[in-house]
């Protein structure tokens, strides 16, 4: 295997989580008589360029299908994120309606739908037509295709160069990351900005944070990788902000090279200066991160093992792809030590887990069946789930998470 941004081989390993079914690909009922296709889930990272990655063992053509089930909207608290980023950026950027911004991966319209409010006109470049449809149904304009130089030759004869590219953890999602820089400056305005957010490996390593791993992220990023990545293709990052969304993310600001409009902030050599003394240029970092992991997931089991023990009744909340990286390297599958996932798509209720082939319900389930312990997959919104269903305590139930280390709340 190549590294997908330098070409040198790669032969260090990050993280070995052995095999498992795509993390989104739910299944139906009648898929449970049918063999599931296990891909490896191996990571590896580059010692040239630091960059951590997988192999594309499933294309992203046929992870992100018409029957792709994330839908981001159904996170309150994601898209309250969004909609803050659209004021702070309409601010900063002083867009107004004769401006032209674009969204690479827009989903559901979660975000773009806020700039559709303020009449700034807008485009989502959504791969998935059953997201893509319900961001129409936002008044969000998508274009359902995979972002590249064929489409962005194509946006900037059509509509122009944009003053805003924005692009949210679709970083990670993307196999051929030397097309999508480039193609992110052709179709940037001279003085226009790209505004790019990422889980950073940083936290990823720090927190033990390995259920982020998953098929459709085919990489992993410090600040130091990524900007020698757009560099690479001519983009400069002028500044850099660290968020607490997705167990902490970066969000970085770019701009062409010869801009001068945009002043270089401390905060880019500063996160620099973190990544390099944590030891991210560095391989003994990456050559420990497996035993940790480890430790997370004997944990884990270890604590199933024995509240079962005690006829505790276990069940989980979010059918996230959290959960089903974990779930599947502790080698779960079945009912017998959790017995059901609530989620509150209604996109996934009524299908089973991949893998585990753990049935997904509604919300209604926790409290007609009153579990003793509800395990939470997606930890990075635990506040927001805890508030949801504070009314379980009303019966002694216990919140479970598992990530960094296991905690029983």
């Amino acid at each position: 295997m190549k590294c997908r941004f330098c070409g040198h081989t790669l032969e260090n390993v990050f993280i070995d989580l052995i095999n498992a079914p795509p993390s989104n690909s739910y299944l139906t009922k009648e898929q449970l008589n049918e063999p599931e296709i296990y891909f490896p889930l191996k990571v590896f990272v580059c010692e040239h360029c630091w960059l951590v990655q997988l192999d594309e063992y499933k294309k992203s053509e046929e992870i992100f299908s018409e029957d792709y089930a994330y839908f981001s909207s159904y996170s309150k608290s994601w898209v309250k994120h969004a909609e803050d980023y659209v004021e702070m950026i309409c601010k900063r950027l002083s867009l107004n309606k004769s401006s032209k911004v674009i969204e690479i991966a827009s989903n559901d319209g979660y975000l773009l739908q806020f700039f559709v409010v303020k009449g700034i006109p807008c485009l989502g470049v959504e791969p998935s037509a059953g997201t893509a449809k319900a961001a129409e149904d936002k008044g969000v304009e998508s274009v359902i295709e995979f972002f590249g130089s064929n489409l962005a030759n194509q946006i900037v004869k059509e509509r122009g160069k944009q003053d805003l590219i924005i692009g949210n953890n679709v970083l990670a999602h993307v196999p051929d990351i030397n097309d999508f820089v480039g193609s992110l400056k052709t179709v940037l305005s001279d003085t226009g900005t790209i505004t790019m957010e990422f889980p950073h490996l940083l936290k990823l390593i720090q927190y033990n944070q390995f259920d982020t791993i998953y098929h459709e992220h085919f990489s992993y990023f410090s600040l130091n990788t990524v900007e020698r990545i757009f560099l690479a293709h001519g983009l400069k990052i002028y500044d850099v902000e660290e968020l607490s969304t997705h167990g902490g993310s970066l969000r970085i600001y770019a701009s062409h090279v010869k801009d001068e409009s945009h002043s270089m902030t401390l905060g880019v050599e500063s996160i620099k200066k973190k990544e390099r003394e944590m030891g991210l240029l560095d391989p003994e970092i990456y050559a420990s991160f497996q035993e940790k992991a480890n430790i997370v997931k004997y944990s884990f089991l270890s604590f199933l093992f024995e509240q079962k023990r005690m006829g505790k009744k276990i069940v989980a909340y979010g059918a996230a792809a959290k959960g089903n990286t974990l779930l599947n390297y502790c080698g779960i599958k079945g009912t017998d030590l959790i017995e059901f996932v609530v989620d509150a798509s209604s996109h996934k209720q009524g299908k089973y887990l991949p893998g585990s082939q753990i049935p997904i319900l509604s919300e209604q389930r926790i409290f007609d069946d009153k579990p003793d312990i509800i395990v939470v997959f997606p930890w990075n919104i635990k506040e927001e789930i805890f508030a949801q269903l504070s009314y379980v305590k009303d019966w002694g139930c216990q919140f479970v998470v598992s990530v960094p280390k296991l905690k029983l709340m």
